[in-house]
Parts: C-alpha cells; sequence; structure tokens
C-alpha cells in the first residue's frame, strides 16, 4: 500500500510539473507578443551631401549614322570588293551587280534613238519643201493664178507634213527619255560607299542573285556605319521619361567591358511610345532615348547590350541620411517632437519642412 501511494504522489508532481510549464510558457508568449516588433536599421548622423535623381534603363549600342545598302536593279554579283570589318571610303566601290541585260537593252535604244534622229531629217526637209510650195501657191492665189482648192491643197499638205516633224520630235525625245532611264539603271548596277565609314554588316556573296527596290524593300546588301559617332538606344518606362531632358548626364554600363563606364548625354527623346505585350496583364509602355556616347578608343560596337544610369536632377548641399536608415511606423511622432532638444542639425530639418509646409500653402 506504502508503495502505491508513492506513485501517486510522483504521477501528480510529475503532471503538476508539466501543466505549470505549459502555462508559463503560455504568459511568456502572450506577454511577448505584445511587444514592438523590432526593426534593425543603419545609424549614421545627418550631414549635407550632393544628391542625385537617376533613371534606370537598358537598351543596345548603335552608330549614330548608318546606311543599309539596298540594290535599285536586279542581277547577279560579279564583283564585291570589301568585307564585314573593312574600312571604306565615301565613292569608294563596294559593289558592282553583273548588267549585261542593261547593256543590250542601251544598245537597242541607242539603235532607236539613231533611227528616231533620221527620221526628224527626213521630216525637217520634207517640211522645208512642202512650206515652199504652200507659200508659193498663195503668192500665185493672190493674183488670181491659182484656185482656190489648188490653195486649200498645199494648205493641208503643208499642215500634215508639219504634225509629221512634231511627231518625229517627240518620238526623239522619247527614245532619249528610254536611253537615258537605261543609262541610269546601268549606271546603278554599280555601288558606291555613300560615306566613311566601316562595312558593319554583309549578308551576300560573289555570284548570288540580288533582287531590286521593285521586289518589296530589295535584298538587305549590307550596312555601312560610322563607328565615330556611337550611341546607346535605351527603353526608358514611360512613368520616368517625363523626368529626362535632352542634355542629361548618363552613365553607361556596357556587358562587354565590365569595369570601364562611359559618359554620354541625352541626345534625343522618343515622341512616340513602344508598347509590347498590349492588351496582356504583362503590357508596357517605353520610350525610346537615345544618348551620344564619348568613346575616344572607338571600342564599341554596334549590338552590344548596355544599361544606362541617366542622370537627372542633382541638389547639392542637402541634409540627408542613407536609406537604409529611413522606416515607416504607426504612431510615430512628428518632426517637430523629434527635433525637440536635439542638435543643430535636427532643427534644420524641422526648418526645411516648414518651409516646404508655407511654400504648399501660397500655392
Amino acid at each position: 500500500m506504502a508503495n502505491g501511494k508513492k506513485k501517486s504522489k510522483k504521477k501528480l508532481f510529475i503532471f503538476g510539473g508539466i501543466g505549470l510549464l505549459i502555462l508559463i510558457l503560455l504568459i511568456v508568449a502572450f506577454i511577448g507578443g505584445n511587444k514592438e516588433e523590432i526593426i534593425s536599421v543603419q545609424v549614421e548622423k545627418v550631414v549635407k551631401r550632393t544628391i542625385t535623381q537617376t533613371v534606370a534603363a537598358t537598351g543596345k549600342i548603335n552608330p549614330e549614322f548608318k546606311v543599309v545598302i539596298n540594290p535599285e536593279v536586279t542581277g547577279e554579283i560579279v564583283e564585291l570588293p570589301v568585307k564585314e570589318g573593312d574600312i571604306v571610303k565615301k565613292g569608294q566601290l563596294l559593289i558592282r551587280i553583273k548588267g549585261d541585260q542593261y547593256q543590250a537593252q542601251k544598245q537597242r535604244l541607242e539603235a532607236n534613238l539613231l533611227a528616231a534622229q533620221a527620221t526628224l531629217k527626213m521630216r525637217e526637209a520634207e517640211l522645208t519643201k512642202v512650206e515652199l510650195d504652200y507659200n508659193r501657191v498663195k503668192e500665185l492665189h493672190s493674183k488670181g493664178l491659182a484656185s482656190d482648192s489648188e490653195l486649200e491643197a498645199a494648205k493641208s499638205n503643208y499642215l500634215t507634213t508639219k504634225a509629221s516633224l512634231e511627231a518625229a520630235e517627240a518620238n526623239v525625245l522619247q527614245s532619249k527619255a528610254s536611253l537615258r532611264e537605261t543609262l541610269e539603271m546601268l549606271y546603278k548596277t554599280t555601288i558606291l560607299s555613300p560615306m566613311d565609314g566601316v562595312v558593319t554588316k554583309l549578308n551576300v556573296e560573289v555570284g548570288e542573285r540580288v533582287f531590286g527596290a521593285g521586289f518589296s524593300m530589295g535584298t538587305d546588301i549590307m550596312t555601312v556605319s560610322d563607328l565615330s559617332n556611337i550611341e546607346a538606344v535605351v527603353d526608358v518606362d514611360e512613368n520616368d521619361v517625363v523626368l529626362v531632358s535632352i542634355g542629361d548626364t548618363a552613365r553607361i554600363q556596357v556587358d562587354a567591358f565590365k569595369d570601364q563606364e562611359f559618359i554620354g548625354l541625352v541626345s534625343e527623346i522618343g515622341n512616340s511610345a513602344k508598347t509590347s505585350g498590349l492588351g496582356t496583364q504583362n503590357e508596357v509602355v517605353n520610350f525610346e532615348v537615345k544618348i551620344k556616347l564619348i568613346d575616344p578608343k572607338n571600342s564599341l560596337r554596334p549590338g552590344m547590350s548596355c544599361t544606362a544610369d541617366i542622370e537627372t536632377e542633382t541638389i547639392q548641399n542637402v541634409l540627408s541620411v542613407p536609406i537604409q536608415s529611413v522606416t515607416t511606423r504607426e504612431g510615430t511622432q512628428s518632426v517637430d517632437n523629434l527635433t525637440e532638444g536635439q542638435p543643430e542639425e535636427f532643427q534644420q530639418v524641422k526648418e526645411i519642412k516648414k518651409e516646404k509646409k508655407y511654400t504648399r500653402q501660397m500655392k
């Protein structure tokens, strides 16, 4: 019996201790839940700094001036003296297209022109003779030596011959125009460089057949770019583009040059939006902004990816703290209360706040 009582007391102590421990844990959890959440912040003294507002954007490196070469005639490439990456001068031969058909057409039209000119000379001689006959009949008619019918026949012959001469003259002009058109097409079989630059893109080879501008836009033969004038073309979000102005400084990071920063100036801001994902939840509206870059080494190449930080506004000598020191809490004291009894820097914060409030009231 004594052993049974001891076991019962032992169980009572064990269960009692467990219950007391659970009660203590519940009390601690309840008290701890009412405590304010501790937020870690970076603490730093308020100092005067120069703060710059920036707009970030991504895009590509492109030459400021480039020309896409498209042929105006159709034919086979018989000469291609340049390759991609070559430096070319204005007027230098870029490509020659086989022009046999235009050469044959030129010879045929030259023969037609000679025939038309010969016909014109014959009509001129006929008109001279007919005009003399007509004048002679008019003189005889005035003296009563020629009848009215003879006068009318001479006049009709004169007018007919004159019309034939005018037709011959028009035929000569038409032959000249056709020959000039063919010569122009024959001239276009030779394509010269429109400017000094570099062949940054070459899409054809010797022996390949290209199509002229009459076939849609024609074959894209090559691109000549002026690499001495480079720009970054970036897409800026519609909410940020209103902050960007012509002449703003931009700092460009190019993926191919990790440790190098390029400086540029905003030269152009697009007026029309570029929309992607239209009608979907991922719809994005951007505006194209061009930034003229300073690249003394001419190391940048078209198509390189880049990131731009456009400096839209700079404020100098302003009181500031790191963004990591700023938090938002409910029921916090106002700036007026926080600055009471604080150092001079905090008093300046209070004055700035009052000044801004007064400015808003004036507006």
